[in-house]
């Protein structure tokens, strides 16, 4: 085993048994939402399990039965501005690539809340199993965040485009079970049949061709791998999402345990908006010589 398996992590557990990597995000207080340094702790654990050729496959989780992961911290993202955010997105990224870079399958084993940003997590692994008490989906136009880490682009792919911007634009969540339906996850079952049905998934997977997983891994991420050009612009949109004073009144709004006021922003756009076409007006109507700026 190497040094870096053996690390003790601050936000994560991160063990190897059994040729199985167990990556769990330890921060039950805030159902397992992400910070900077979870981000972080979670790259190298992925990232080290390269130096291991006998590990067969990951098993992402989250600690407890409360919750998978409900994304991120937002006492780390209220911090964030166009600026600092890129960093934050780069971590995303980062995050997700080495998911799907990794030459082994990755599991998501589903507990309880798995939303937002915990839910594109899910969307990063290659299979999901969920207990029977899981809730997904993405709340993003809920608390003024974009899901554009992930989301809006693999979620059209598995859900199909309909189902998949009712699920961003309404803010839809879906049962274990519903999930199975639309093809969301794999497989939905009893919570206490959740470690014995993935710690089969991991045997199956143990007894299987190291090497066609690894290279069909890579075939089967060829098409959305060319999606990476959508990455790149979806970050650069987050970017100016960050710091603005909508995605704060959403973050704040959360954290205060109220309902967000997101309708203020509508009514202020409308009334600037109807202040500019009323001084356009008077501009058109107003002799020539009294306009404001020349006319063509």
């Amino acid at each position: 085993m190497t040094a870096l398996t053996k690390r003790k992590f601050k936000d994560i557990i991160f063990e190897v048994k059994d040729q199985v990597a167990w990556i769990t995000i330890n921060r039950p207080r805030v159902m397992n939402a992400f910070r900077e340094q979870t981000l972080d702790e979670m790259i190298a654990a992925v990232s080290s399990t390269r130096e291991d050729p006998s590990i067969a496959c990951i098993v992402f989780t989250g600690a407890g039965n409360d919750a998978f992961s409900a994304g991120g911290d937002f006492y780390a993202m209220k911090r964030l501005n166009f600026t600092n955010g890129a960093m934050w997105n780069d971590r995303m990224q980062g995050l997700a690539m080495a998911i799907r870079g990794v030459t082994i399958p990755v599991i998501a084993k589903v507990n309880g809340w798995c939303m937002g940003g915990g839910h594109e997590l899910a969307l990063w692994c290659d299979l999901v199993i969920a207990s029977e008490n899981a809730v997904l989906g993405q709340t993003g136009a809920k608390v003024g965040a974009c899901p554009t880490v992930g989301a809006t682009q693999y979620l059209p792919r598995i859900v199909g485009e309909r189902l998949a911007r009712e699920m961003i634009f309404l803010a839809r969540k879906f049962t274990a079970a519903e999930a199975v339906e639309v093809g969301l996850i794999n497989k939905c079952v009893p919570q206490k049949d959740l470690d014995a049905e993935t710690l089969a998934w991991c045997e199956t997977i143990k007894a299987n061709s190291a090497q066609t997983l690894r290279l069909t891994k890579k075939s089967l991420n060829f098409e959305s791998d060319q999606m990476y050009a959508s990455w790149q612009h979806g970050m650069e949109l987050l970017a100016h999402v960050w710091g603005s004073e909508e995605s704060l009144e959403g973050m704040n709004a959360f954290l205060e345990k109220r309902k967000p006021d997101f309708q203020k922003f509508r009514m202020r756009n409308k009334a600037e908006l109807d202040k500019y076409l009323d001084g356009f007006n008077r501009h058109l109507n107003a002799p020539p010589d009294m306009r404001e700026f020349p006319a063509d």
